[in-house]
């Protein structure tokens, strides 16, 4: 094997979760296996998975757009420390969906560039009505997010959940974070935006909108 083929053949799967190789260097196939667990691309319902991380992926990516927004508008303010945080936490989360679409063989949406501007917008836009319309953001996206993957975990636990424990650990603890956020959007003011019920109404339709269509598109 030439130092090329050696090269490629180890970056093209060098993946946090573990070593997966679809292809040996010879061109072998071999199965894709999820880190250590029971999940490979040969036993998965893979309609349901595509699926999940599909969408999870958009939405994760939607979240860093939305953050990158906020940021843009109050990332010098008293505040811009908190956005900063939850953000990075974000910033994580696309990184793992980023590497699961790889380790299993997912095409994004094709709705990313429309969630890019969209994301960006609703972050730009609900900052620029104070920190208060931002933090009433967070938690209107945080909660949508929030329930969007408990029902996946059900989902998942109908479907011999041994299988999936890898995939839930990941969903179950990217959850719990974005409940922090959206606590965190409650301790800081969200209530006190203007038209609070209304915006945060508004924001979460657009959410059930934009993971309906991220899971089919």
């Amino acid at each position: 094997m030439s130092c090329v083929q050696a090269a490629a053949a180890c970056s093209l799967w060098r993946l946090r979760t573990g070593t997966l190789q679809p292809l040996s260097a010879y061109g072998r196939r071999i199965s894709v296996r999820f880190c250590s667990s029971r999940m490979t691309l040969d036993n998965i319902n893979r309609e349901a998975v595509d699926r999940i991380i599909r969408v999870d992926h958009a939405g994760e990516y939607g979240a860093n757009r939305i953050y990158a927004g906020q940021m843009a508008v109050l990332g010098r303010t008293s505040v811009g420390p908190v956005i900063q945080k939850m953000w990075d936490q974000e910033k994580d989360h696309l990184k793992k969906f980023n590497e699961l679409m790889v380790a299993f063989r997912v095409r994004p949406t094709i709705l990313m560039p429309f969630w890019n501007v969209v994301g960006f917008a609703l972050g730009a836009g609900t900052a620029l009505l104070g920190k208060e319309g931002a933090m009433a953001c967070t938690v209107a996206v945080e909660e949508s997010i929030a329930h969007h993957y408990n029902n996946q975990i059900r989902t998942l636990m109908e479907k011999e959940p041994e299988k999936y424990e890898e995939l839930l650990q990941v969903i179950r603890k990217f959850r719990d974070e974005e409940l922090e956020h959206h606590d965190i959007g409650l301790e800081h003011d969200a209530e006190l935006a203007p038209a609070y019920a209304v915006l945060k109404s508004i924001i979460q339709a657009g959410c059930r909108v934009a993971i309906y269509l991220s899971e089919r598109l």
